[in-house]
């Protein structure tokens, strides 16, 4: 008869593996978020000069440059990968991370909040939506492909 042992529990290298992944997501999550919040507030001011969605697209792209410097710095600090294999791979990530967001605050903007009589700061309320949402694909895009082996 086998004691009763949950997973990982006499591995202490597993246990180790894991607690590092949790903050490596952790401080992913903080350097999204602050690169989220430039995102946000470089879309409110350039809304004074272009479209909602030409403004979205250009504040993302700011908000991109912030977290692959912030990402490389601070969360994925030894990659096995070079320089060109990182930029390409953030920006395609990224791209695909865009896309997400853009879909969801024009979808929000356009159908979702009309129909449902939302109309206070829908913009501001849609683009934050829209932004939160590829969190959890870009952690693991970021992982496997931009910053591999960190």
């Amino acid at each position: 008869m086998q004691p009763n042992h949950s997973p990982g529990k006499d591995r202490p290298d597993a246990n180790a593996a894991s607690a590092l992944q949790h903050r490596q997501f952790a401080l992913f999550l903080a350097v999204g978020g602050t690169a989220a919040l430039i995102n946000f507030g470089a879309r409110i001011v350039l809304s004074h000069w272009l479209s909602f969605s030409a403004a979205i697209v250009l504040a993302y792209v700011i908000g991109m440059i912030t977290a692959f410097v912030l990402n490389r710095a601070i969360v994925f600090r030894t990659p096995q990968n070079g320089i060109h294999h990182q930029v390409f791979w953030f920006i395609a990530v990224n791209i695909a991370a865009v896309l997400q967001t853009l879909l969801v605050s024009l979808l929000l903007t356009r159908i979702v909040f009309p129909r449902a009589g939302f109309f206070w700061h829908s913009e501001a309320v849609a683009h934050a939506i829209g932004v939160a949402v590829p969190v959890v694909t870009s952690f693991i895009g970021h992982k496997a492909l931009t910053f591999r082996g960190a």
